[in-house]
């Protein structure tokens, strides 16, 4: 089934071109089916790129998805063209008083300040504590992730010596959790952080699980019983010129940023980089879809249980 999307936001040109399944608006009011209520929080600067990628991977699944896009009120963006928000983007005044089946809370790169100096840090507190009420299941990605971590269960984030970034292997844990159904036992993840966590901070709190890591990168994917809120600190969405571009627009700013690591062939930044880690992001968005939001939401959002 296909991602349901607005007519003309360019994600639809982009996906259909590559043969996903794309429904646009007009075409969805002429069927009787209740579509996943998927809500996307875009902390991304390249906002147009980043909604591309997630609609890309909700859209190769075998459920309807009505996809609807989130600013911050207290933010603006300054890499997008003002219509293109006024367009396509809500924000959560709008929205508060609905229920949905899913939310997706990007990642943003604030990582090197105090997350209580990041300029729209009180709005995103009160978005994360209204999902534990009117959202079934949110899927955190790496600040975003970091951010929820700290503010549902005290979890701090840690500055590392250098960037991590680059492509890295990462070791199922554990097996049982439909999240990693189809994965196999190491499989590849791309990262791009300035911060981390830290195992024994997770461990101490009784309600996550950590379900995969990577000796380089740490604890990649961690989430609380019943899948209710899912923490991803990679970036599976990542397209495949996605470490290109910040490695080389930090290379021209003359930052001397070190290679992402894993990426190009050879270690030749002049080479295309291959994607190695497609085959994981679309099974880690298919199950989460599947198992923890529609086997388990209730046709009746306005049903949802309260965290």
């Amino acid at each position: 089934m296909p991602i349901r999307i607005p007519n003309d936001l360019p994600a639809t040109k982009t996906l259909t071109d590559e043969n996903i399944f794309v429904m646009t608006e007009t075409r969805a009011m002429t069927q009787d089916i209740r579509p996943l209520q998927v809500l996307l929080l875009n902390l991304m600067p390249t906002k147009i790129e980043t909604e591309t990628q997630l609609a890309r991977l909700l859209g190769n699944t075998p459920l309807q998805v009505e996809l609807e896009l989130m600013q911050t009120a207290s933010h603006e963006a300054k890499n997008v063209p003002p219509e293109h928000m006024l367009n396509f983007y809500t924000t959560f005044d709008r929205i508060k008083r609905r229920y949905f089946d899913g939310m997706i809370i990007t990642g943003a790169p604030v990582e090197k300040l105090d997350f209580e100096d990041v300029e729209y840090w009180d709005e995103l507190c009160e978005i994360m504590e209204w999902s534990k009420t009117h959202v079934h299941s949110t899927f955190h990605i790496c600040w975003g992730a970091q951010a929820a971590l700290y503010y549902h269960y005290g979890i701090p984030k840690y500055l590392l010596p250098e960037k991590l970034s680059g492509v890295f292997e990462h070791t199922v844990e554990r097996r049982s959790s439909m999240l990693l159904r189809g994965f196999d036992d190491v499989f590849l993840a791309p990262h791009s952080r300035h911060t981390t966590i830290h195992r024994e901070d997770v461990e101490k709190c009784k309600k996550l699980r950590i379900l995969a890591s990577s000796e380089k990168a740490g604890v990649y994917m961690l989430m609380t019983d019943g899948g209710r809120q899912v923490f991803i600190t990679g970036h599976s969405e990542y397209d495949a010129d996605t470490l290109q571009k910040e490695y080389l627009r930090d290379k021209g700013l003359g930052m001397e940023p070190r290679m992402p690591e894993h990426y190009f062939p050879g270690d030749d930044d002049t080479q295309k980089p291959l994607v190695t880690w497609r085959s994981h992001a679309n099974l880690l968005y298919q199950n989460w879809l599947n198992y923890y939001v529609y086997q388990t939401t209730p046709y009746d959002l306005n049903a949802i249980e309260p965290i």
